[in-house]
């Protein structure tokens, strides 16, 4: 009990010495912690983005991302040899199209502005005539006169139709969260003229579950509506596939194939069959590819922290190493005088131990302070600063469903929360004990290697 008042106490010999050492084990120890902290978030975070981006491969026409770009629309026959691969344990089969005034009674729920103007005169389609009463044509295209003899043409919005097998599947293949605010989705081999449809063409045309519109001249029932949280995904129809391809003279097509797979073990051996599967006429991205370019920063920065783990722990054991080594020279004297009355050298190594342990604690205090303030602020610094500068994400049908994904995927990895919890302020109080034992291993020797007769002639 002597040996370790006595330790504890000496380390409070020169006040100003042992301030200094605290303060600069306190920001050592504190960096440490910081590196623990994002280590462990970041790693959380790559698991997080592996189960929420799912075990899918998904096939799109080639050539084709949205409404653009052009190739020919997939077959049921292609889905079908799709789904016998192996490990595939189901598919999610999709069609699109788009409703304008030629075709339906709906209003869009995203108004033109300038923006949808801008875009709609450059490519030349997609024009509707104000009032629309008037005479139109092809993609919704018309023009109205005015008073003076000029030709005035106007630009709504269509409404994006998606037949699906899978409606909520097929609504979330962008990346957004589906909810379904009222009523119910159909079922997947649904044959009746049912839709479900976006919270913001609801409330543009006083929709509610139960009311009715016209599609391709057919009447069609609302049973449920959905909200996304995005003006653009709200602005969309879903029906049963079999109605869509039938209305929409598309039977047997389809415009997105999602494979869903047993394990993610086994994506990239499902991609590699789907692709040989589908030949040219199809391109296929995979979950697995898209996972890995966004985890590629995060595993940068599990890197670098590791080694700034490693460093800052190296450093506080190197800074209590010289301190001791430092204070066993000035005390050579007092530790031959132990020895010569009969003190052991484990005792007076003893010592030495406790007030390292007694420097190292007083830093660790400092340093978890030091690293509760700093863990955050180190985490994003890291995160922003990271290389990621690749959007992963491939087409995923004619919604770029692929590409919604990979936005999806940088959004969540860049959404990173460092925690500091009682695991991490244990660990600081361990790296602390740690560094005092290393620090003051080798100034134990040369407490060993003291003889009283050398220092008592010496003085």
């Amino acid at each position: 009990m002597n040996m370790i008042s006595r330790g504890a106490r000496n380390a409070f010999r020169n006040i100003i010495r042992t301030g200094s050492i605290v303060i600069i084990l306190g920001i050592s120890i504190g960096l440490a912690l910081s590196m623990l902290v994002a280590r462990q978030a970041v790693t959380s975070k790559i698991e997080t983005v592996k189960s929420s981006v799912g075990n899918t491969v998904t096939v799109a026409p080639a050539g084709a991302r949205g409404f653009e770009g052009g190739g020919e629309p997939l077959t049921s026959k292609q889905a079908t040899t799709l789904a016998d691969i192996d490990h595939v344990s189901s598919t999610v089969q999709s069609v699109s199209d788009r409703l304008t005034t030629d075709n339906t009674d709906l209003e869009s729920g995203i108004d033109a502005g300038s923006l949808g103007q801008r875009n709609a005169a450059r490519s030349g389609v997609g024009f509707q005539q104000a009032p629309p009463s008037m005479p139109s044509g092809g993609m919704g295209g018309g023009q109205s006169t005015s008073s003076s003899g000029e030709v005035t043409r106007t630009f709504t919005p269509p409404v994006t139709l998606i037949g699906s097998n899978n409606p909520e599947k097929s609504l979330a293949s962008d990346g957004t969260s589906v909810k379904i605010t009222s009523g119910e989705v159909f079922a997947g081999d649904s044959t009746e003229n049912v839709a479900i449809i976006g919270k913001a063409l609801a409330d543009k045309n006083k929709l509610t579950v139960g009311s009715t519109f016209t599609a391709y001249g057919e009447t069609v029932k609302v049973i449920a509506i959905y909200d996304t949280g995005t003006a653009f995904a709200n602005n969309q129809v879903v029906m049963p596939l079999g109605v869509v391809q039938t209305l929409s003279g598309q039977t047997d097509q389809l415009t997105s194939i999602t494979l869903n797979i047993d394990s993610i073990d086994n994506i990239g051996s499902v991609s590699a069959a789907a692709k040989t599967a589908i030949g040219h006429s199809g391109d296929v991205t995979d979950s697995e590819s898209q996972v890995a370019s966004a985890v590629e920063p995060l595993q940068n920065i599990q890197t670098i922290s590791l080694y700034s783990l490693i460093g800052a722990i190296f450093a506080g054991a190197i800074i209590i190493l010289l301190t001791m080594i430092m204070i066993v020279r000035e005390r050579r004297r007092e530790i031959g005088v132990i020895k010569a009355i009969g003190g052991s050298n484990a005792v007076i190594m003893g010592q030495f131990i406790v007030e390292a342990v007694t420097l190292t604690l007083l830093g660790a205090v400092i340093g978890i302070g030091v690293g509760v303030a700093a863990a955050a602020p180190i985490t994003s610094a890291l995160v922003s600063t990271s290389s990621s500068t690749t959007q992963p994400g491939g087409p995923g049908g004619m919604m770029g469903g692929g590409r919604g994904t990979g936005r999806a995927l940088q959004q969540s990895v860049e959404n990173i929360q460092a925690n500091v919890g009682w695991e991490i302020i244990f660990y600081g109080i361990g790296a602390a004990l740690i560094i005092a034992v290393i620090g003051s291993a080798l100034a134990s020797i040369f407490i060993s290697k003291v003889r009283p007769a050398e220092v008592m002639r010496a003085e």
